[in-house]
């Protein structure tokens, strides 16, 4: 189990330029935007515009803060994302642009390199107790606000707004959680 703390998070440049993202994870580490497998981070949206394009990549994403995000993905009706939406996958190397109906947004974004890798996107409040099953594979809980403790046999973890911890290559199981959080949680397999 490693833990991922926010503080820890790298910062970097939009592909477009457009604005900034903050990685949480990706995979190889030290891979860069064209030769990642997976990849998971936020961002901050403060302007309407066009997403990067990502050649053979499938994204996900969840609105964190914030009243919402239209987005115009091609061959697809527009959609209103926002908090309380689930969280939404499309493809990478197809026309998307976002406007913001209501200021800016903050996001969670997934993505995955198509015949390589495939994820999974799930989100969960904790009010409590709470277990999640998670497969095998690459297993990534991100705690988005409030904070949790999160058990797998003799491993745990406590986990605040910002941090996450990544499971790599674990054979299946158990997560206790307990706390009072909102968090999402990420499952990675080979395909």
């Amino acid at each position: 189990m490693k833990v991922l703390r926010a503080a820890d998070h790298k910062r970097m440049p939009w592909k477009n330029g457009g604005g900034e993202t903050v990685e949480i994870a990706i995979s190889p580490e030290g891979a860069g935007l064209a030769d990642f497998d997976w990849r998971v981070s936020t961002a901050t949206v403060a302007s309407d515009g066009p997403f990067s394009i990502f050649p053979g990549i499938d994204r996900t994403l969840s609105i964190l803060d914030g009243k919402g995000m239209r987005l115009l993905i091609e061959g697809r009706e527009p959609v209103l994302l926002t908090q309380a939406s689930e969280p939404l996958t499309f493809a990478g190397d197809i026309a998307v642009s976002a406007t913001l109906p209501d200021g800016t947004i903050t996001d969670l974004n997934v993505m995955s390199r198509r015949g390589a890798v495939r994820h999974a996107v799930a989100r969960h409040f904790i009010d409590g107790e709470k277990s999640l099953e998670f497969a095998k594979g690459i297993f990534l809980l991100f705690c988005v606000n409030g904070a949790l403790t999160a058990r797998t046999g003799a491993q745990s973890v406590e986990l605040d707004a910002g941090d996450a911890m990544l499971l790599e290559e674990s054979d299946g199981g158990k997560l206790d959680l307990s706390g009072q959080a909102l968090c999402y949680a990420i499952s990675i397999e080979r395909a």
